[in-house]
């Protein structure tokens, strides 16, 4: 079982740094942890710098640790004195110390120019080494003397180990010997997997041995694409999820990759962490709200909670954030029991292309965002996962359609399982009551309830592919076509031409028994435009492929509602913060400015009622951890209640 609150410590310290680790006392370090309420510590072996932190006679040992203090030990001591576990971090592919012991260990890009995270040569940043060189081996000694010098560790987290293409004399050797072409950058990107499985095989074994009888962790290898992890799961046994959400992953991204992790059955945590912006803002502290959602909203998709922190160089760890962490750990300490033994309760199977990676874009963003502001229950998963445990399955447009795939869906939905297939997608599957037609997508185009011909046309800022209702299907919505399509010799207006007048050719939405399809790329479309006529048009499909859901609940669009079934209970996670974008910041990912989203304060829910699912009628039902008894009907398969969360989170307990 994973530590249920973790730290993940930061300490990469420069070779410039001097009396590191000197105001180091080991019993107040290990009680300031105690006293937050914190499991497990995530130390440091070595540093991005390449430098290193326990007894060794190594040179890369940090030049301004004291000889005589051998700080990663007395801080595994002091955390195990208290009961605490402590796995051991080292940074992999990003080091200082090797790049300038051998210049030619670093990746190159094609053009000859090195790796470097950075804007140029004079700029501070970090160089990447080359897995292919003999950077790996040199690696390898400094994971084989952490794991002799201590014998049984809790866990081991490599980190920066993305597939990094490299144009080196290795990797090209590697490449041709691989039957690869050097030249040819999908061949390069080939190798830099192919490499990476084979260092994750070599350094899994050596861990193996190493690990505690209660470890509760194994070897993690931080960076690697949780939607890869499919593929890569004979090398981990858990599953950690790095999410800073001020820090160029936003608010967006946990959503989507905890739902990718949760099917595939691996116990899993998430860290945040306690800047206002990004890991190496050592100076910056998120507002207590915003880390109060951020884990409890790990623990709402079933995730184990981690706050990543930066250790001064002296060694000793700031009150202030242990006060800040600890406040939002204790919340969690009073949810956790009335999870405990919980699983997801799985309604809906959203069928996304693995290789869009954990940041899917606009479709990934809108299928996440219009899915939870329809309240339904759902995971993520990959063409070639099972479906047949859920009642409906969504396809967006950009999911590739496999014959084989497509003959699942069929299957699935001859056993009278609910379908929505949206766009491209809809044409590889051969859905019965609508006819896909040739042409070229229109442009320009409107949504208008089907036969509504007063109703406002809702402007299609995507092209619309050209399907047609048969017999026994019914149209939802109509495509309005523009008077004329848009061009430098004939527009009218400042954007787009306006709807035209003439009788629709083309449906938008058709729903042809429980199966249902879109010839917008909808999702797509409300990820990158979110106009509420397109979650309108969702929740309509979704009111005939799907009428009754798990969950119906009131309430702002932000709200998260997530539905868990425990040993006695069902549970309905409320979530409601708001983010503002208050300020602009350069991410640390893409060099780019991005906006911070700001989260200062819950947004209460006041009189919101909710229907959840039940076989039978409650004995009791409890907002919790408030420990309020709420007043409650049972009627037609669902129980009512009416709730009020004033501090942005609340459980509603339904006991059997």
């Amino acid at each position: 079982m994973l530590p249920r609150r973790t730290v993940h410590l930061d300490f990469h310290t420069g070779p410039k740094v001097p009396a590191v680790g000197a105001a180091f006392d080991a019993g107040t370090f290990a009680r300031t942890f105690v006293e937050a309420h914190v499991e497990s510590v995530t130390l440091f072996a070595k540093c991005h710098h390449g430098h290193l932190y326990y007894d060794t006679d190594r040179p890369e040992r940090h030049p301004g640790l004291a000889k005589e203090l051998h700080l990663l030990e007395e801080q595994v001591e002091a955390l195990h004195r208290e009961g605490l576990k402590a796995p051991i971090y080292l940074s992999m592919a990003v080091d200082e110390y090797a790049a300038e012991l051998a210049p030619e260990w670093i990746a190159l890009e094609p053009d000859g120019r090195q790796v470097r995270r950075s804007h140029g040569r004079f700029d501070p940043g970090w160089y990447v080494l080359d897995m292919s060189s003999p950077y790996q081996d040199y690696f390898t000694d400094q994971l084989a003397e952490v794991l002799t010098r201590f014998g049984t560790v809790d866990g081991i987290f490599l980190d920066m180990c993305w597939d990094q293409p490299s144009s080196s004399k290795w990797a090209v050797d590697g490449m041709r010997r691989a039957g690869l072409d050097p030249a040819d950058a999908a061949d390069r990107d080939r190798f830099a997997r192919k490499v990476a499985h084979e260092y994750m095989g070599r350094f899994r074994d050596m861990v193996l041995p190493h690990l505690a009888d209660d470890a509760p962790m194994s070897i993690w290898f931080n960076s690697r694409p949780k939607t890869a992890l499919a593929e890569e799961i004979g090398f981990i046994s858990h599953v950690e999820i790095e999410a800073l959400p001020t820090g160029g992953w936003g608010y967006g991204y946990l959503p989507y990759v905890a739902r990718f992790v949760r099917p595939l059955g691996l116990p899993a945590l998430a860290h945040t962490g306690r800047f206002h912006k990004s890991w190496g803002d050592n100076g910056g502290l998120k507002t207590p709200a915003a880390l109060k959602f951020e884990c409890a909203q790990m623990l709402a998709y079933g995730l184990t909670a981690g706050v990543g922190d930066l250790l001064h160089p002296s060694g000793r760890l700031a009150p202030e954030t242990y006060d800040l962490v600890g406040e939002a750990y204790a919340y969690l300490t009073l949810c956790e029991p009335h999870v405990e033994g919980g699983a997801h309760v799985k309604e809906v199977a959203v069928v996304m292309d693995p290789r869009l990676g954990d940041d899917p874009g606009s479709v990934g963003v809108g299928v996440v965002k219009a899915l939870q502001q329809l309240r339904l229950q759902f995971d993520v998963i990959p063409p070639d996962a099972p479906v047949i445990d859920y009642r409906a399955v969504v396809v967006p447009e950009t999911t590739p359609v496999s014959p084989e795939f497509a003959a699942r869906l069929r299957h699935f939905m001859e056993a009278g399982g609910a379908l929505l297939v949206s766009g491209a997608a809809a044409a590889a599957i051969g859905i019965e009551g609508v006819e896909i037609h040739e042409g070229e997508p229109l442009e320009g185009t409107f949504l208008r309830p089907a036969g509504q011909t007063d109703a406002f046309p809702h402007a299609m800022y995507e092209p619309t592919l050209r399907f047609t209702a048969a017999d026994g299907a019914d149209v939802l919505y109509d495509v309005v076509e523009p008077y004329f399509t848009r061009a430098w010799d004939a527009f009218s207006g400042h954007d787009y031409t306006p709807a035209g007048t003439g009788q629709p050719r083309y449906a938008a939405a058709i729903v042809s028994g429980r199966t249902a399809v879109t010839a917008a790329p909808i999702f797509t479309a409300y990820g990158r435009h979110a106009p509420l006529a397109y979650l309108r048009m969702l929740a309509e499909i979704f009111d005939r492929i799907l009428p009754d859901p798990i969950l119906q609940t009131g309430g702002p669009s932000h709200l998260e509602a997530m539905v868990v079934d425990t040993p006695d209970a069902r549970v309905v996670h409320l979530l409601s913060f708001l983010a503002s974008r208050q300020a602009e910041g350069l991410s640390p990912i893409t060099f780019e400015v991005e906006g911070i989203d700001v989260m200062r304060d819950p947004f209460p829910l006041v009189g919101m009622e909710l229907a959840v699912r039940s076989e039978t009628a409650p004995s009791a039902v409890r907002l919790e951890p408030h420990g309020r008894d709420l007043p409650f009907t049972y009627e037609n398969g669902y129980v009512r209640t009416t709730v009020d969360v004033p501090d942005g989170h609340g459980m509603v307990v339904i006991k059997a």
